[in-house]
């Protein structure tokens, strides 16, 4: 049984996820007030990370035809933010990393219902049972892996063998991280959560520990350790910049619909509060639209989900040969049950 919302967000806070979401959105600015401004202005909250998503939010002005006001931070913190405004949220759109802050809000009634016309933009596996939020970009997780320290034959074709004996101290990973987290509640669902929190702790003694999927993409690169549990596109982002031949780590993508292999989603949800219904839904058709999935497919680097784009990105595997676990995206929801799971072993 979940908790009443009052429960879930003194978790959060417990957690420390809330508080700085609150110091970074929470004040009032006087600024894109559905009270003020109405459909005028739409206001955005985005759990993607700025640099990634800029180029594509600065063009919404033009397709909606209304000012648009981004505000940037983690998808967690801005979920628990929009729970704790309750009705007087100022955010018109919820742009967020993954699909479990999504679900959250769902579960809380705060999305309203999409048009069954962008919802079927996008396969019933990456949009939400209720109708309510879409994916717009898929990242799956992969192992990379440094070359001279693995041979290409004995990368783990598993998420349980990296805790095998043989890679103690050679496994990179981010607890913090939002992907990392989803994924982990992924496994929880998939698994249980016996079976995940002992998996942690094997992970906790196997592993060392880094800020963020770039950084430990570094540490692979560089040797320090041999594998690395990362999302795809950190690695093509990276090719793209410097050149394959340049980048001292590949990838492994796991076969067998391992928990490992999860797909998550960016995707966005209007709010039904935020009095925003009507720019909102333009901001998503626009983002639905083939020019935004030409972005996600060739800037971020990720899988197109909608407008029947596909990825240009070369040696990137085709969306449908990824073997990822049979799983609903909604049941991400539970984060603070992650969060407790991660402080309980020490990870957080």
């Amino acid at each position: 049984m979940r908790r009443p919302l009052a429960g879930r967000i003194t978790a959060l806070i417990a957690a420390g996820l809330l508080v700085p979401a609150l110091a970074a959105c929470g004040a009032d600015d006087g600024k894109g007030s559905s009270a003020e401004g109405g459909d005028s202005t739409l206001v955005i909250y985005s759990g993607r990370n700025e640099k990634l998503v800029k180029p594509i939010l600065d063009k919404l002005e033009k397709a909606v035809g209304a000012k648009v006001e981004v505000r940037y931070g983690d998808s967690a913190e801005l979920a628990a933010q929009i729970l704790e405004e309750g009705d007087r949220t100022k955010a018109g759109l919820f742009f967020s990393q993954d699909a479990g802050a999504l679900g959250a809000l769902s579960q809380e009634g705060r999305l309203a219902k999409l048009p069954q016309s962008s919802l079927d933009e996008v396969d019933p596996a990456y949009r939400g049972s209720a109708g309510d939020w879409v994916g717009l970009s898929g990242r799956v997780r992969v192992i990379a892996y440094n070359p001279d320290k693995v041979g290409e034959g004995k990368v783990p074709d598993s998420i349980h063998d990296v805790v095998k004996p043989e890679w103690k101290g050679k496994v990179g990973f981010a607890p913090t991280n939002a992907s990392f987290q989803a994924f982990v509640t992924g496994m929880r669902v998939l698994e249980g959560d016996d079976a995940t929190r002992e998996w942690l702790k094997d992970l906790k003694a196997n592993g060392k520990t880094y800020a963020n999927n770039l950084a430990t993409l570094d540490a692979v690169e560089s040797g320090e350790v041999s594998l690395g549990l990362i999302n795809h596109y950190y690695w093509y982002e990276r090719v793209a910049e410097k050149g394959e031949d340049k980048v001292g780590a590949k990838l492994h993508f796991l076969p067998g619909k391992d928990p490992g292999a999860l797909i998550n989603v960016a995707g966005v949800g209007i709010l039904k509060a935020g009095g925003q219904t009507e720019t909102a839904q333009k901001a998503v058709d626009h983002l639905l639209s083939k020019e935004a999935q030409t972005y996600f497919a060739d800037t971020t680097k990720e899988y197109p989900l909608a407008a029947g784009v596909t990825s240009s990105v070369e040696d990137l595997p085709p969306f449908d040969s990824l073997e990822s676990p049979d799983i609903d995206l909604g049941k991400l929801e539970s984060l603070q049950e992650t969060l407790a799971m991660l402080q309980d072993v020490g990870l957080v």
